[in-house]
């Protein structure tokens, strides 16, 4: 079965892993999530972990550095951006020894930033979230709605303002814009939460309220991953339409390749 969910209101890409993101009128979704989505983050020099990354939740400050706006630009430039902005205001080359050193400091050990080609994801390239479970979840938290703290990349407004809808797309497919062009995404699982949606994305104070919010309304789980299937652009105003398993077979082309199954964690 084929139904209009809803339409595209926001889309964010976080070129630096844990850090602020950047809010898009559009954006080229590709097989690895959104081109310029998490490229970048700091690596822990002294962590022989398989997961060596600097996240805010180990260091919230992190929230509070974001890639300078850029004047006159659209934020639909896909580069990768040259300079980061600290909680001071300064501005700091993103590979410079300066920032290593400032976010190092925080940090209390050394780090270095890496790039990757084809991002540094803790589980799935893209993520979707509708804003009536961004404002439940928030009503029962008794904070202020705000998405950034659920770091999607792609913000739903649901033409049936129901919240935690997100539930019953997995297993389906979730495609933006009409036509066999469409870029679109297997959902292939709920997006259980950490403790990252506690964290004001203004000044990385904790609110363990929100957390709470969302283990109580559904069983901490607020929005869905997806595996891309088909790439193509991305786009605020987009119909999105959800097509159920059984439609499925009918998706592919040239630009489709089966889904992945994720794990877990949005930061």
């Amino acid at each position: 079965m084929l139904t209009e969910i809803g339409h595209v209101a926001e889309i964010f890409r976080h070129p630096v892993k844990s850090m602020a993101g950047e809010r898009l009128e559009a954006a080229n979704l590709g097989w690895h999530g959104l081109d310029g989505d998490r490229r970048l983050a700091f690596r822990r020099l002294n962590d022989r972990s398989g997961f060596p990354w600097l996240t805010a939740s180990k260091l919230p400050d992190l929230l509070r550095f974001a890639p300078p706006r850029r004047e006159g630009s659209s934020q639909t430039d896909l580069q990768l951006p040259t300079h980061i902005r600290t909680p001071d205001g300064e501005e700091m080359s993103v590979f410079g020894e300066e920032l290593a050193a400032e976010v190092g400091r925080r940090y209390g050990a050394p780090v270095e930033m890496m790039q990757m080609k084809h991002g540094i994801f803790d589980d799935a390239s893209i993520s979707v979230i509708a804003s009536d479970t961004v404002r439940e979840i928030s009503r029962l938290a008794g904070l202020s709605a705000d998405v950034r703290r659920f770091r999607p990349n792609v913000v739903v407004r649901l033409l049936r303002p129901v919240p935690f809808q997100e539930d019953d797309w997995v297993g389906g497919v979730l495609s933006f814009g009409e036509g066999d062009d469409a870029p679109a995404i297997a959902v292939t699982t709920r997006d259980e939460r950490c403790s990252m949606v506690n964290l004001d994305p203004d000044t990385a104070t904790p609110t363990p309220e929100m957390l709470k919010a969302v283990v109580r309304a559904n069983q901490n789980f607020a929005g869905i991953y997806g595996a891309v299937t088909r790439i193509g652009r991305l786009a605020v105003g987009q119909t999105i339409l959800l097509h159920s398993a059984a439609e499925k077979g009918n998706m592919g082309d040239r630009n489709t390749i089966p889904g992945t199954t994720p794990a877990r964690g949005r930061i």
